[in-house]
């Protein structure tokens, strides 16, 4: 299977520069163990500059290694106010592992010359699980701030989410107009 990898442009997605033809990344929202993230950052769409986008964060980066089963791994950069919950999140125990996640991956499309989706879901709900590695769950966030865009205040953040037992969709584009779908999970009706 072809792997799927973006490094988006932390600076861009805080800061748009209609200039600049880079990557950019929005979490657009999650849910976490039935505990919903707010969306309170407010960004610069890329595919509409007269338009403001209120989203959980930035993505920083984003792979996928291709397979139905295969986790999808996201960092991105959160508020200070996420900060706080993920925080106490990773420091108790989570019962439920349950993940909802709603992602945009921008590219610039160098004929059209706009930029269009490379990398979403659609703006359905991703129904994934945190993945879990040698017993401990993959998820993370820093203590402390990241100095890339010093403001807002904006931490790191790191997930693995594998899918749930049913198949979804992924969207990819490689330009504004040439597009197509991969699937991400297995449905399973057994027990």
């Amino acid at each position: 299977m072809a792997s799927s990898n973006y490094s988006c442009s932390i600076k861009q997605g805080y800061n748009f520069e209609k200039d600049q033809q880079v990557l950019v990344g929005h979490l657009m929202s999650m849910t976490v163990g039935g505990t919903a993230l707010p969306a309170d950052t407010t960004v610069t769409s890329p595919t509409n500059l007269k338009n403001e986008t209120k989203l959980l964060g930035v993505i920083s980066n984003i792979s996928w290694a291709g397979g139905y089963a295969d986790p999808l791994y996201i960092n991105c950069n959160v508020s200070n106010s996420n900060q706080k919950l993920l925080q106490i999140m990773k420091h108790t125990n989570l019962l439920k592992t349950d993940v909802l996640f709603v992602f945009n991956i921008y590219a610039f499309d160098q004929v059209a010359k706009k930029y269009y989706l490379a990398f979403h879901n659609d703006s359905k709900d991703g129904k994934g699980l945190i993945m879990k590695s040698g017993g401990d769950l993959l998820l993370d966030i820093a203590e402390r701030n990241d100095p890339t865009v010093p403001s807002p205040l904006n931490f790191n953040f790191s997930i693995g989410i594998m899918p749930q037992e049913t198949a979804q969709v992924l969207n990819f584009a490689v330009s504004d107009t040439d597009k197509f779908v991969k699937t991400w999970g297995v449905t399973s009706t057994g027990k």
